[in-house]
């Protein structure tokens, strides 16, 4: 098993939509808090979800920004690490220098409008990446990639795709894939050929159509999928991560 290997923070990755969504509001609102549980409800979203916006925040940071103090069912107490405080002292820093250069341009005479350029995405699996080498065959192109501690990854795009984004090799992309393209297994049950990434499932919610479980992979990073009902996969339980080829999505960093 692979040793989790912290990646160099990348304030520019985790802050390259933060116009668009709520994940330093939620970073920035357990800052005030102290609580994960308060800060979803101040932002207005679900526990699970406030948890699954630090997880993908920390992600695209490239290390952890909230310790938490565990505090019975859905509670407990949540701090920022240092690296939590500096992405949100740089996110204020450039929030301003975005109001400022906004209202520049606004002023200007025949002033075009000025729209969002930030993207929201329903992918909640985003890892930064590293093009290791690119396979054509046909229309198609398998993109091998890495994360930072080597863990292998592959996608499977169009050859006209690639082209369009300019891909090549040591180039540092995004790897997006939903949540519920993933599906979530015991570790001995994986099949020979599978695409997996293995990990620890840390949290867990039942339902009879099947089980959403948020795990830690052993490259260090957070990843969300789905289980079958039943499927006896608990709290710490090992697990694989299946992931078809064609599911993940390749996106450049803005």
């Amino acid at each position: 098993m692979k040793k989790s290997v912290p990646a160099a923070l990348s304030f520019s990755s985790a802050l390259s939509h933060e116009p668009a969504d709520k994940r330093i509001d939620i970073l920035r609102l357990i800052g005030e808090s102290g609580s994960i549980s308060q800060a979803a409800r101040d932002a207005g979203v679900s526990y699970k979800a406030a948890w699954q916006a630090i997880d993908t925040l920390s992600n695209l940071a490239g290390g952890m920004l909230v310790q938490r103090a565990v505090g019975g069912s859905g509670g407990g107490g949540a701090l920022l690490t240092d690296a939590g405080r500096q992405l949100l002292a740089v996110a204020g820093r450039l929030a301003e220098s975005r109001r400022q250069v906004l209202a520049s341009a606004a002023a200007e005479p025949d002033s075009p409008v000025v729209s969002p350029m930030g993207v929201r995405t329903s992918m909640r699996n985003q890892f930064p990446c590293r093009v290791d080498k690119l396979e054509a065959k046909g229309q198609t192109v398998r993109v091998f990639l890495q994360l930072a501690d080597g863990t292998a990854l592959v996608s499977r795009i169009t050859k006209a795709s690639a082209e369009l984004l300019g891909l090549e090799k040591e180039q540092a992309v995004l790897a997006l894939c939903k949540a519920t393209a993933v599906a979530i297994t015991l570790q001995d049950a994986g099949r020979a050929g599978d695409q997996y990434l293995t990990g620890r499932a840390m949290r867990i919610s039942r339902s009879a159509s099947g089980d959403e479980v948020s795990l830690l992979l052993d490259a260090g990073l957070q990843l969300v999928g789905f289980a079958a009902p039943g499927s006896g996969i608990k709290a710490k339980t090992r697990v694989n991560a299946l992931i078809d080829e064609s599911a993940v999505v390749i996106a450049l960093p803005a």
